[in-house]
């Protein structure tokens, strides 16, 4: 991996832990400036937001008083809705320039599971949430992206990127967090899912990079010592790991 690049990280676990490595370490990176994004779609729309624009999906939460983006983490949020708009769309105005400027840009696939709720765009589709932002269950449905379905949402996100960054790269890698609350079969059939959507999209374009963070946690590592005391997050250990074999990565 070359130093000298600019890096835009997106998504779940890697991208966190990897781009606070290269951030500490001088790097010009920046990591999930919106929030940490899980699934596919919410990657999409990440991307979709700060190079194509568009009307920003803004609730108001009646316990808080306060108006928020299902886009955005709870960071972003403000009683006024004007207010709450400027914030987000400054965020996002930055993601713009800098993906406009990337030289790489790493997505790290988290989960296929995605939370949708009635867009307030009204829009007449269910809007697929970046963040929950802490509302009742009831506003929600649980659903499971397949194969076809992650494969077509990490295609667009590419043909999003190169529209208006045609030269920058994109490395894909899976999360080797472990999804509990979906069991552990439901997190082995999830994590199945987005490798195998991973290898269509490498297969449609061979120019994509893919990083084995998973399979270096899982079947390299392979001991349970290499995970936080939760039994689900890579250990400090694990990521220095992750970390030396992410920077000896060739960018191809």
């Amino acid at each position: 991996m070359d130093s000298s690049l600019r890096y835009v990280l997106l998504g779940s676990c890697f991208a966190q832990n990897v781009g606070q490595r290269m951030c500490h370490d001088g790097w010009d990176a920046i990591v999930n400036p919106l929030g940490t994004l899980y699934n596919p779609e919410s990657l999409r729309s990440c991307l979709s937001q700060a190079l194509d624009g568009g009307e920003l999906p803004l609730f108001f939460d009646e316990a808080m008083q306060e108006w928020r983006c299902w886009l955005a983490n709870t960071h972003f949020r403000a009683s006024a809705r004007e207010e709450c708009a400027r914030l987000v769309g400054e965020a996002f105005a930055a993601l713009r320039d800098r993906l406009l400027a990337a030289d790489v840009l790493i997505l790290t696939l988290g989960t296929n599971v995605v939370y949708t709720t009635p867009s307030p765009l009204n829009s007449g589709q269910p809007l697929v949430v970046a963040n929950c932002q802490r509302q009742p269950d009831r506003l929600f449905r649980e659903e499971r992206m397949d194969v076809s379905q992650v494969t077509a949402s990490l295609l667009e996100s590419l043909r999003c990127l190169h529209r208006h960054n045609p030269r920058c790269r994109v490395l894909l890698t899976v999360s080797p967090y472990r999804y509990r609350k979906y069991g552990l079969h439901g997190n082995a059939l999830s994590k199945a899912v987005l490798l195998m959507a991973v290898e269509a999209v490498q297969q449609e374009q061979p120019s994509v990079m893919y990083f084995p963070s998973f399979e270096i946690m899982i079947d390299e590592l392979r001991d349970y010592k290499f995970y936080a005391s939760d039994g689900l997050h890579p250990s400090e250990e694990a990521i220095d790991i992750l970390w030396k074999r992410f920077q000896e990565f060739p960018i191809g």
